[in-house]
């Protein structure tokens, strides 16, 4: 009994080691999984970054896939596993600037004082001009071209979330809360004062001797333009 007891104690550790050494892969594995994923979303960014610069300077037509590429220190097969063209890498970096431009709008709501809450508006959308201007210049070529790439998008996510926030404006005009106002004008009018410091910057330079990058100049302009626009829609 004792020799039946001993080897089914030995058959049991030799059955438990290779189960327990077996389970070791597994946790290895979802490492690599991490990891990999992680690489793939840092070389996508890579590219993203590299193709916002140069459209922004050049445009879809002036922008080949290897001067992508080259700024990007990836292969132009290596671009391509990523993207399957350049009018899809187009794309797909508008899609993040339309994310990136239309964030600070998605906070507005009824509950919300409106002076407040446009003010702060304001100031992250002069922060987006400030540190992404290539993003709002792009954008703009692409306004200015007719959105050919982009119109769908418009349509529906832009489109959408205007009409959403415009009744939050309305909402706010009929409790007393801002002067009568056109909410559609009123968001053309916020992205027009906002994003003329980054697609104009060169004049805006050229005039002040400034730009964004000047911290004492970035909250002037902060302030200023808080002061004109909410002075002109505060309930007298």
């Amino acid at each position: 009994m004792p020799k039946t007891k001993a080897l089914a104690a030995a058959s049991s550790n030799t059955t438990d080691k290779p189960a327990r050494k077996r389970a070791k892969p597994a946790v290895r594995s979802a490492s690599a999984v991490s990891r990999r994923l992680r690489q793939i979303e840092d070389k996508r960014s890579a590219i993203l970054g590299a193709a916002l610069g140069l459209f922004s300077r050049f445009g879809l037509h002036g922008t080949s896939i290897d001067q992508v590429a080259a700024r990007a220190d990836v292969s132009k097969s290596n671009l391509l596993y990523y993207f399957a063209n350049k009018e899809e890498l187009y794309v797909n970096v508008l899609r993040d600037l339309l994310a990136l431009w239309l964030e600070p709008l998605r906070g507005f709501s009824a509950e919300q004082d409106p002076s407040e809450a446009i003010g702060d508006y304001i100031r992250r959308k002069l922060v987006v001009s400030r540190d992404r201007p290539d993003a709002s210049r792009l954008f703009c070529l692409e306004m200015i071209q007719g959105a050919p790439l982009l119109r769908d998008e418009l349509d529906r996510e832009l489109r959408t979330l205007v009409e959403k926030k415009s009744e939050v404006i309305k909402a706010w005009v009929e409790a007393g809360k801002l002067a009568p106002v056109d909410p559609h004008h009123l968001i053309f009018a916020l992205w027009a004062v906002t994003q003329h410091y980054a697609d104009f910057g060169v004049q805006v330079q050229a005039l002040s001797g400034h730009t964004l990058d000047d911290a004492a100049f970035f909250e002037q302009t902060v302030q200023n333009i808080q002061r004109i626009v909410l002075q002109g829609i505060t309930p007298r």
